[in-house]
C-alpha cells in the first residue's frame, strides 16, 4: 500500500512519520515553508525514550504526478479546500481517503469532491506539537489513529488499511461503530473547546471558580444532548471518564483551538461549534452555553480576517 500523508506537522508528520521509520511505503505532500523547515533540521520525531529520525519522501502540490492506494488528510479545517485541490492528481478509481480532522464537516466536503465511497470514517487521539525548530514533540503517550467503515463492515479493504497500519510504533485501531466513536470525540473538542476559549483559561482555572464546574458540567450536557439527538449517544462510560477530565480540579488542560486563539492564529470554530451549533438547531435541541461560545470566537475570527 502506497500511502500519502498531507502535511507534516504534529499530526500528519507524527503518524507518517511512525510508519515510514516502520518501513511502509509513505510519501509527505507538504508546503514549501515545511519543505525548507525539513531540509534545515531534518524529520524528527521525539518523545520520551528519544529522538527518531526519519528521511521522508516529499512532494509538493507541482511536484505531485502519481496516484496513491491511501490519503491521509491531516490539516486544518480551514485548509481542506487548498488541499483538496493539491491531492486532486494523486486521486485514482482506487483511493481512499483517511481524514483525521475535527467535527465531522469534513466527511460532506470530502465526499461531495471525491465520492462518498472514498471517504474512510477515521480520527486520531494525540497530544504533540511542533517546536521551533520544527521538530515533532509527543507531549503524552496517548497516540492512536482509529478508523472503520462508516456502517461498520470489516469489508477487505478496511482490514487491509488495518494491516498497513498495525506494528507500526503507535495505537491501531479498528472501529466497528466508527460514527458513534467520532460523535464522542466531537463532544469533548466541542466542550474543551468552547469552555477554554470563552473562560479564558484552563480546566483547572474554570473549575476554581464558583460555579465553573458547574458551567462546564452544563455545557457537556447540551453538546452531548446533541449527540443523543443523532442518534449518536455517547457511552456511558466514555461520557464520566470524559466529564472527570473536564471538571479535574489543577488541570493544566486547553484546547488546540484555544492555544491557537491566544496567539492570534485562524480556529476552527466553523467546524467545531458553528456546526455543532447547526446540528443541534435542526433537532430543536437548545445550547445556550455553546451559542455563546460560538459568539465569542465567531467576533475573533472576523476581527482577525478584517486586520
Amino acid at each position: 500500500m502506497r500511502l500519502l500523508v498531507v502535511g507534516a506537522g504534529a499530526t500528519g508528520g507524527y503518524f507518517g512519520g511512525r510508519l515510514a521509520a516502520a518501513g511502509r511505503d509513505v510519501t509527505f505532500l507538504i508546503r514549501p515553508k515545511r519543505v525548507a523547515e525539513i531540509a534545515r533540521n531534518g524529520f524528527v520525531i521525539v518523545d520520551p525514550k528519544g529522538e527518531t529520525r526519519i528521511e521522508p519522501k516529499i512532494a509538493t502540490a507541482d511536484t505531485l504526478g502519481q496516484s496513491y492506494d491511501l490519503v491521509l488528510m491531516s490539516v486544518k479545517a480551514y485548509s481542506l479546500q487548498a488541499a483538496m485541490d493539491d491531492i486532486a492528481p494523486a486521486i485514482s478509481p482506487d483511493t481512499l481517503i483517511l481524514p483525521v480532522l475535527n467535527g465531522l464537516k469534513h466527511f460532506d466536503v470530502l465526499s461531495e469532491r471525491f465520492g462518498a465511497d472514498k471517504v474512510i470514517g477515521s480520527f486520531c487521539k494525540i497530544n504533540a506539537r511542533l517546536d521551533d525548530h520544527g521538530r515533532i514533540i509527543q507531549m503524552s503517550p496517548l497516540h492512536e489513529l482509529v478508523y472503520g467503515e462508516h456502517d461498520g463492515s470489516r469489508s477487505p479493504r478496511i482490514e487491509a488499511i488495518d494491516a498497513f497500519f498495525k506494528g507500526a510504533g503507535f495505537d491501531a485501531r479498528l472501529s466497528e461503530d466508527i460514527g458513534r466513536e467520532l460523535w464522542e470525540k466531537w463532544v469533548l473538542l466541542a466542550s474543551l473547546g468552547a469552555a477554554t476559549c470563552l473562560m479564558r483559561g484552563t480546566v483547572g482555572d474554570i473549575v476554581a471558580r464558583q460555579g465553573g464546574r458547574a458551567f462546564i458540567e452544563a455545557l457537556l450536557d447540551e453538546v452531548t444532548a446533541v449527540a443523543t439527538a443523532h442518534g449518536k449517544a455517547p457511552d456511558p462510560g466514555y461520557l464520566e471518564a470524559t466529564r472527570q477530565l473536564l471538571t479535574a480540579a489543577g488541570s493544566p488542560m486547553t484546547a488546540s483551538m484555544y492555544r491557537d486563539l491566544i496567539k492570534g492564529l485562524p480556529v476552527e470554530n466553523d467546524e467545531i461549534i458553528d456546526d455543532l451549533l447547526a446540528r443541534a438547531a435542526s433537532v430543536g435541541v437548545n445550547t445556550p452555553y455553546l451559542h455563546l461560545a460560538a459568539i465569542h470566537l465567531g467576533v475573533y475570527a472576523a476581527r482577525r480576517r478584517s486586520e
